[in-house]
């Protein structure tokens, strides 16, 4: 069982009573959970099929093909087919909300796409410019956005707070060294390299997690630097020290723990720009290749196709909605951790 000391449980009180960071926490909570889980919610695949007094649960198993419910075909079942088949059998079909996955052209005949919003076809969102589904497109598309953040904040961090420390701790030519080191660093343009490898290679999910990374952990860097420098002074640090403990043991059991609230706040806005630079990027066309669901993908097509007014608000809704919750959290956390709340300065 994991015990929380004192002060810990204070901050978490605090930020509870932080309702705006609160119920942001809560909201993007739901988000996350209902995304991770959308092929329950919105998938071509049926919930549950009974057949024959057989029951079959296409939707986290292998592909069952029409034969198996003597459709005539090897292929996968259509299960919206299946179910108007099976309307005057005693056999029936359970399909999620939305009836369609991320990647299904539903087109109409004598009709081009993008198609508003329909609640009779089960489009609540309306479709894109080649008939795929707007909600689908959306949820896989911020579950993608999500992981890719969230992988993205683990790599900048572990290089960064190690990097970081180290210059702080160590100081002296160390430091200098890799100040300048940085400084060329950061003066790389960054989308100068996205092109060139995009124009080589065609970028992938791991591709531009490395690429953002390799750029990415100079500002938690600068962070921890400083924060470092500011710890290693202090009476505790020079307590440690004299009783002869490591420098391995000084940076990970007590400069790293002790900065730990400057970390947790900075990790919220790490998401938010993560998010915000992979929508830029596929905005662009160097992201993801398609037809992977992307914010970025669909907001050019909303560029593209002006008057199908719900391509480009659903998007741009999804965006804000999603970086003013996380804006909201990094703010109650940085609220709640605030130092100034839990020590008393003599």
């Amino acid at each position: 069982m994991i015990s929380l000391n004192p002060v810990t449980i204070k901050k978490i009180r605090r930020f509870r009573s932080i309702k705006r960071g609160f119920w942001s926490f809560v909201i993007l909570f739901v988000m996350i959970f209902f995304s991770f889980f959308a092929e329950a919610f919105i998938n071509s695949r049926a919930l549950l099929v009974s057949y024959n007094g057989n029951f079959y649960f296409p939707t986290y198993t292998k592909m069952i093909p029409g034969s198996v419910f003597n459709l005539g075909y090897e292929y996968e079942t259509n299960y919206r087919d299946l179910k108007k088949k099976f309307e005057t059998s005693s056999n029936f079909v359970i399909l999620p909300p939305v009836p369609y996955n991320p990647y299904e052209n539903d087109l109409k005949l004598n009709s081009y796409p993008p198609f508003p919003p329909s609640f009779k076809e089960r489009h609540f969102l309306g479709t894109d410019n080649v008939g795929r589904d707007i909600l689908a497109r959306l949820v896989y598309g911020f579950r993608t956005a999500i992981i890719f953040s969230f992988f993205l904040l683990i790599m900048n961090y572990s290089v960064g707070i190690t990097i970081g420390c180290s210059m702080g701790y160590f100081g002296g030519k160390f430091d200098l060294i890799f100040q300048r080191i940085i400084e060329i660093w950061n003066n790389v343009p960054f989308l100068y390299v996205i092109i060139i490898i995009a124009s080589i290679v065609i970028p992938n999910f791991v591709i531009l997690l490395l690429i953002m990374a390799f750029f990415g952990w100079i500002g938690i860097t600068w962070v921890m630097r400083t924060m470092t420098y500011k710890e290693k002074e202090r009476e505790y640090i020079l307590a440690v020290r004299s009783l002869g403990a490591s420098h391995a043991r000084i940076i990970f059991k007590h400069i790293i723990p002790n900065t730990i609230s400057v970390i947790v706040t900075y990790a919220p806005f790490a998401i938010s720009g993560g998010i915000v630079a992979l929508t830029s990027l596929d905005y662009l066309g160097f992201g993801l290749p398609a037809p992977t669901p992307s914010w970025g993908e669909l907001l050019s097509q909303g560029w593209q196709n002006m008057e199908a007014w719900w391509i480009v608000s659903s998007v741009v809704a999804a965006l804000v909605t999603t970086l003013m919750t996380v804006t909201f959290i990094g703010e109650g956390i940085r609220e709640a951790f605030d130092p100034k709340q839990h020590t008393i300065y003599e």
